[in-house]
C-alpha cells in the first residue's frame, strides 16, 4: 500500500466517525516524517459551527499541539478535496502538499474555478502546494453517497 493510500484509509476512518456523529463524512490528517501531528473529523453540524471543517480541525489539532513551525514541511490528507475556506487556511500555514480523495464541485479550492490552491496572486502566500487528488476516490465517493444531509 502506497503512504497516501495508508493516510487516506485513516482519513476514511475519521470520516465513519463524523458520518455516525451526524455530520458529513470528511476525515483529514497532517503528517510530516511518517507522523500524524493533527487530525481532524468534520463537525459542522454536531457543533453548530461552519467553521468545523475536518481540514480545519486537523491544523487548530497541529497547532495546538506544538506542531505549527512545522504544517511548511508537512502533508495534508483528507477524504474530500478541501473547500475554499480550508483552502485558505492551508495556504495561510503554507502546508506544501495537498492529498485528497473526492473532487468538490463548485467549492473546491483547486477544482473550482476559485482555485485558492494554486493562485500565485497573494504574494505572502507562497509557493502553491502540489496537490494530489483520486487517491481511494471509490472508498471516499462510497462514504460520502451515505450522507443524508437532512
Amino acid at each position: 500500500m502506497t503512504e497516501h493510500k495508508k493516510y487516506m484509509k485513516l482519513c476514511l476512518k475519521l470520516a465513519g466517525v463524523a458520518l455516525r456523529n451526524g455530520d458529513a463524512p470528511v476525515g483529514a490528517v497532517i503528517v510530516f516524517e511518517d507522523q500524524i501531528v493533527g487530525e481532524g473529523i468534520e463537525a459542522g453540524k454536531s457543533r453548530n459551527d461552519i467553521t468545523c471543517h475536518a481540514e480545519i480541525l486537523a491544523i487548530r489539532d497541529a497547532v495546538i499541539k506544538g506542531h505549527a513551525a512545522i504544517l511548511n514541511k508537512a502533508i495534508l490528507y483528507t477524504t474530500h478535496e478541501p473547500c475554499l475556506m480550508c483552502s485558505y487556511a492551508i495556504r495561510h500555514h503554507k502546508i506544501p502538499q495537498i492529498v485528497y480523495g473526492l473532487a468538490v464541485d463548485h467549492i473546491g479550492g483547486h477544482t473550482s474555478d476559485f482555485q485558492v490552491l494554486s493562485t500565485t496572486k497573494v504574494p505572502k502566500w507562497g509557493e502553491a502546494p502540489k496537490v494530489v487528488g483520486g487517491i481511494c476516490q471509490d472508498e471516499c465517493k462510497e462514504i460520502s453517497n451515505s450522507f443524508n444531509p437532512n
